[in-house]
C-alpha cells in the first residue's frame, strides 16, 4: 500500500470543517503472470496508519487467490465482521475490488466500461464551484469563469449561512450562469429536515436541478421527508455503505437520485449492484467521487444521470495531477478511457513528492 498527502486548499469547506490535507491510499495487486491492478482510496485527514493495518490484516484474504473470483473475494472480506461493516474497513476492501476489476480488464483486454456494460461512451458531467470558503464576489467570478470554459451544470454549496442568505446566494447564481446551466445545490448534511424543507420551498422558483445532503446521511426519515415536500429532486449516498444502506434508502423513498461513491461504499462489486437495484426501482445514478473511476461505472449503466467532476487544482491543488490522463469536459460530457481495465496512468513524478508511507 502506498500513502499520499498534500495540502488542501482552504476554500475546500465540506459541512462543518475546512480540509486541511488532501490524500490518497493506493492498493496495488500483482498477479504471478504480470498483470497489475490499482485500487484507490481518498482520505482527507490522517488515517494512513489506520488504513495500513486494516490493509495488512485483509490482504491475507487475497494472497495466492485467483483474481478473477472477485465475488468470492468480495464476500470472505465482508465477512471478516470484527472490522466493522462501515468506515475505514469497507474503504479498504473498496480500494482492493477495484484493484481487482483492474485486473479483470486488463486481461480481458477490454476497458471496464465495456466488461461492466458498454451503455454509452459519453456522460454528462458537472464541476463544483461556488464553496463555502468563498465570499460572494469569489462566488461570482468563479461561475463566471466556468461558464466562459464552457461548463454547462454546476454545483455550489449551501447550508452554512441563514436560509434567507442562501438563497440569496442561489437566487444571485442562477442569475449569473443564465437559465440554460444545470444548477445543483450540496448542502452537506447541514440542515435539520424542517429547515431543509424551508430552504426548498425558497429556491423551488431557481429551477434546482436537485439539492444535495439537505440532512444527515443516517436521517432516512429525515430524508424522506424532504423528498415529499418539494419538487426540487433531492439526491444523497456519498456516505452510505453497501447494497444495505442503499436498499434501506431506495425502500424509503429518502430520494430520487443516488449518489454512491465505489471508493467508499465497497467498490465496483457494490457499486454495480447498487446501480441494478437503482434501475428496477426508476432511481437515477449520479456518483459522488472522482470521475477517473467513475466514469467506467456511469457509461455502463442505463440509469446514469450525470457524473461528479470536481478534482482540479481550483479545489484542491495537486488531485488535478494525479492521472495523466485528465478526462476533460468537453460539450459537456467527459468520456472514460478506451484502454484495458480502468486504464489510468498515475503521474508518479507529480505525485512522488507526497508519498508518507
Amino acid at each position: 500500500m502506498e500513502t499520499y498527502r498534500w495540502p488542501g486548499s482552504p476554500m475546500f469547506v465540506n459541512g462543518r470543517f475546512v480540509f486541511g490535507s488532501g490524500g490518497l491510499d493506493l492498493i496495488r495487486i500483482e498477479t504471478n503472470e504480470g498483470v497489475t491492478g490499482v485500487g484507490l482510496t481518498w482520505v482527507q485527514e490522517s488515517s494512513g496508519v489506520v488504513v495500513r493495518a486494516v490493509t495488512e490484516h485483509i490482504k491475507q484474504q487475497v494472497m495466492g487467490r485467483d483474481p478473477l473470483d472477485i465475488e468470492r473475494i468480495w464476500d470472505e472480506i465482508w465477512r471478516l465482521g470484527s472490522l466493522g461493516r462501515r468506515g475505514i474497513a469497507t474503504q479498504v476492501l473498496s480500494a482492493i475490488d477495484i484493484a481487482l476489476w483492474d485486473i479483470k480488464g486488463k486481461c480481458a483486454d477490454m476497458p471496464l466500461y465495456k466488461l461492466l456494460g458498454g451503455y454509452t461512451d459519453r456522460i454528462p458531467a458537472y464541476v463544483s464551484l461556488g464553496f463555502r470558503g468563498e465570499d460572494l464576489n469569489q462566488v461570482i467570478s468563479s461561475l463566471e469563469d466556468g461558464i466562459a470554459k464552457g461548463i454547462r451544470a454546476i454545483k455550489m454549496q449551501v447550508g452554512n449561512l441563514t436560509i434567507a442568505e442562501d438563497e440569496e446566494r442561489v437566487k444571485m447564481a442562477r442569475e449569473v450562469i443564465g437559465p440554460d446551466v444545470k444548477l445543483m445545490l450540496d448542502a452537506s448534511t447541514l440542515y435539520r429536515h424542517q429547515e431543509a424543507i424551508v430552504f426548498a420551498s425558497k429556491v423551488e422558483k431557481h429551477d434546482i436541478f436537485w439539492i444535495e445532503e439537505p440532512v444527515a446521511p443516517d436521517d432516512i426519515r429525515g430524508s424522506q421527508l424532504v423528498a415529499r415536500s418539494t419538487t426540487i429532486p433531492i439526491a444523497t449516498g456519498e456516505g452510505e455503505y453497501t447494497k444495505y444502506g442503499f436498499r434501506d434508502l431506495i425502500e424509503n423513498r429518502s430520494a430520487s437520485i443516488l449518489q454512491p461513491d465505489a471508493l467508499i461504499m465497497g467498490g465496483i462489486t457494490e457499486f454495480m449492484k447498487v446501480a441494478a437495484m437503482a434501475q428496477a426501482n426508476d432511481f437515477h445514478i449520479s456518483n459522488h467521487g472522482p470521475h477517473h473511476i467513475h466514469a467506467h461505472l456511469l457509461a455502463a449503466i442505463p440509469n446514469a444521470l450525470i457524473i461528479e467532476e470536481y478534482f482540479t487544482s481550483e479545489t484542491q491543488p495537486i488531485d488535478g495531477g494525479i492521472f495523466l490522463d485528465q478526462m476533460p469536459i468537453v460539450d459537456g460530457h467527459i468520456r472514460p478511457p478506451d484502454r484495458p481495465g480502468l486504464g489510468l496512468q498515475l503521474n508518479e513524478k507529480a505525485i512522488a513528492p507526497y508519498r508518507t508511507g
